[in-house]
């Protein structure tokens, strides 16, 4: 699930309005118009760092990482189609950047590639080749056309990430801005030690799904000794502690997408996330034996939701709710996202830029 590029458009007209203080038309608009906000973001950052000078940073996202999520998906999505059409195949497997699948049945062939092809409709990113290898075997591998929007995806992705960060921090005057395929820049007025920024990247966003002990209250084990396997955590808002196992039963990684929302009747902020083919048998798996048992959704160490299991959640989507903001909603979703992005942000270069000599 890729970011809605309407959403990607209002986030860089907010940006602008931030750091520009000039009021942009309330009105939507068309996609045509991304790149010309972006250029009036950086031309206004331009003229503050030829005045102030401040930091420029380069980061490369990890496309060799992208790569392999892409084709894991693919596999997930093969399996899945498989599953649900109740075609017989044998095996399913990852090789050389693409999945091999043998089905001896013609009209199972048939109708699998019938069915990714409809999957793919109007989704680019879900495009893929399908070659006949004989014998009842099946490759499929993401088209580059494919691969290259979901290269897009993943660096827009990452720009929205970048920027919620340095929001959460504070920073309110920078342009984060595409450059070429894989790179994305920031420029930061002002700042002259751009270690302060690195600094927040470095560190990769820890999330996990863990279970609650209930064998003693948080209160208890925060006061005495926890049993084995188990920590204390602080809550994200109620600052109440939960006693929590210290494996994450699901992590970061197996998320697929998360973003903001709103609940249908009481409008409540939530943090919406889907898993990944992975993530969602995992999760069924451990709801299904865990009905009636509270887990905690932990980010960094605090644990932003403690919702008790109703009944096994096979869907592989979930919402977080905790008398949040919107704006505290967007945080989580993108902390959540930047748990999941394949790979981390590898820094290509930082430099101090002074201000422009005056006449």
């Amino acid at each position: 699930m890729t970011t809605p590029r309407r959403n990607r458009i209002a986030r860089l007209v907010a940006a602008f309005t931030m750091v520009s203080a000039i009021a942009l038309p309330g009105v939507a608009l068309a996609d045509s118009q991304l790149d010309k906000v972006r250029v009036k973001v950086a031309a206004f950052i331009a003229d503050k760092m030829e005045k102030l000078g401040g930091s420029r940073i380069v980061y490369r996202v990890d496309t060799d990482a992208l790569r392999a999520a892409v084709v894991t998906d693919v596999r997930d999505d093969v399996y899945k189609t498989l599953r649900e059409g109740r075609i017989a195949f044998s095996g399913l497997a990852i090789r050389d950047g693409g999945v091999d699948v043998k089905i001896a049945d013609a009209k199972g062939r048939e109708q699998l590639t019938r069915k990714l092809a409809a999957a793919a409709e109007g989704l680019p990113t879900h495009a893929l080749n399908v070659t006949d290898a004989g014998d009842g075997l099946l490759r499929l591998a993401p088209t580059d056309a494919a691969s290259a929007a979901r290269l897009r995806d993943l660096v827009e992705e990452s720009i929205a990430m970048i920027e919620q960060r340095l929001k959460d921090a504070g920073v309110k005057l920078v342009s984060v801005q595409p450059e070429g395929t894989d790179r994305i820049r920031i420029f930061l007025p002002g700042l002259m030690e751009p270690e302060q920024i690195t600094t927040i990247f470095a560190r990769k966003v820890k999330v996990g799904f863990r279970l609650i002990d209930l064998s003693m209250s948080a209160e208890q084990a925060q006061s005495g000794t926890p049993p084995a396997g188990t920590e204390v955590l602080l809550g994200f808002k109620d600052k109440l502690p939960y006693l929590v196992a210290k494996d994450s039963a699901l992590e970061g990684g197996d998320i697929s997408y998360a973003g903001p929302g709103l609940t249908g009747e009481s409008k409540e902020p939530i943090a919406s996330f889907r898993f990944n083919g992975r993530g969602t048998r995992r999760f069924a798996h451990i709801t299904a034996e865990n009905v009636g048992k509270p887990f905690a959704i932990v980010l960094d160490d605090k644990v932003i939701s403690a919702p008790v299991i109703r009944e096994p959640i096979t869907g592989g989507s979930g919402q977080i709710s905790g008398n949040f903001t919107l704006e505290e909603a967007n945080s989580v979703a993108m902390l959540l996202r930047a748990g999941s992005l394949p790979g981390r942000l590898g820094l290509v270069e930082q430099q101090v830029v002074q201000p422009a000599t005056k006449p």
